[in-house]
């Protein structure tokens, strides 16, 4: 089954390590240049750093045997269309990368979005079949280190959540082949046969929470939990997307999901910048504002929901990522 990972930056390259970790037929397309070379000429360098319950400790591997391109138009005179392709862009660039990989997509090609963010689903159906699109993400940190070179901090229990829009013959053949793929990987992949939607509003809650406070605050997960004031900021957001999530036919309650769900996250990636938090003090890049906490400050004004929490941080990394050459350092 030739799998193809659409956007190897920092998430795609590591999911694409624990996929060929796991025996998967591995092909990455990426526009950075210098990344693809560096993979495809010495492998890549795969950090898995994780706590194992004496501290965090640092496992590498190199992982080799890749086939990489800078555009789907050159993976298709090389590859053909390919079984599975697998979208791990920004999600404010899933369109455009949709249509870019039009070369490689064929009749019974399945479509993947492992992005964060709400709204990947219907980019994904424009280009796709509901029979053959399949969406899910991740709770795991992820840093690109270099060209070559990744690092994964994992999290307990599922790693990464996934399953049919629709189910059919070939969306059910490529999410059992990416559970298995993962498991043998040592990613604790889960298959969603039913309902996948909860899973993925799971993720935007703990998103929502982490990756934009830590954004704007410019602190690590853990150290922010630990102060009163940041610990309510996190539990203010999880309930503003609890509410939404309800009112949108997902069921979600914030007590219970910041008693589970949120502690293990804090114990368990605590100790990781999170990806806007890295965009926003590190890279200077456009972040996923408007498909996290943007997207539920629209959703509550289309249900009559007050998100206050959301709003006031979609404003602040909006005109953060809007003068980063401004900003005193």
């Amino acid at each position: 089954m030739k799998i193809v990972m659409y956007g190897s930056g920092a998430a795609g390259s590591v999911f694409a390590s624990y996929l060929k970790r796991g025996g998967a037929e591995m092909i990455l397309i990426d526009r950075y240049e210098e990344h693809m070379k560096a993979v495809r000429e010495k492998g890549m360098t795969f950090t898995i750093h994780a706590n194992d319950g004496t501290g965090y400790k640092d496992h590498v591997e190199q992982l080799e045997g890749w086939r990489t391109y800078t555009s789907s138009a050159d993976c298709a005179a090389a590859e053909g269309t390919v079984d599975v392709i697998i979208f791990m862009t920004k999600a404010t660039q899933l369109g455009l990368a949709l249509q870019e990989a039009a070369p490689v997509i064929g009749e019974e090609t399945v479509g993947v979005s492992l992005i964060n963010g709400l709204g990947n689903d219907d980019e994904m159906l424009k280009v796709f079949p509901k029979d053959r699109t399949v969406i899910g993400s991740g709770v795991i940190g992820t840093h690109l280190l270099g060209p070559g070179s990744c690092m994964a901090e994992p999290a307990a229990g599922t790693m990464m959540n996934f399953g049919g829009i629709q189910r059919s013959e070939l969306s059910d053949r490529v999410c059992q082949a990416l559970y298995d793929y993962f498991q043998a990987g040592e990613c604790n992949g889960a298959w969603r046969k039913d309902d996948i939607y909860k899973f993925i509003w799971n993720k935007i809650a703990v998103n929502c929470s982490c990756n934009t406070v830590c954004a704007v605050l410019r602190l690590k997960i853990m150290e922010i939990d630990a102060d009163p004031y940041g610990r309510e900021l996190f539990h203010q957001v999880i309930r503003e997307v609890c509410q939404v999530a309800t009112a949108r036919g997902v069921p979600m309650d914030a007590d219970e999901f910041i008693r589970t769900t949120f502690v293990d996250v804090v114990e368990n990636t605590g100790d990781y910048y999170t990806s806007m938090g890295q965009d926003v003090f590190q890279n200077h890049r456009q972040t996923e504002i408007d498909v996290l906490n943007g997207k539920i400050s629209e959703y509550g004004k289309q249900y009559g929901i007050p998100t206050p929490a959301c709003d006031i941080l979609t404003l602040v990394i909006r005109t953060i990522q809007n003068n980063y050459d401004k900003q005193y350092s």
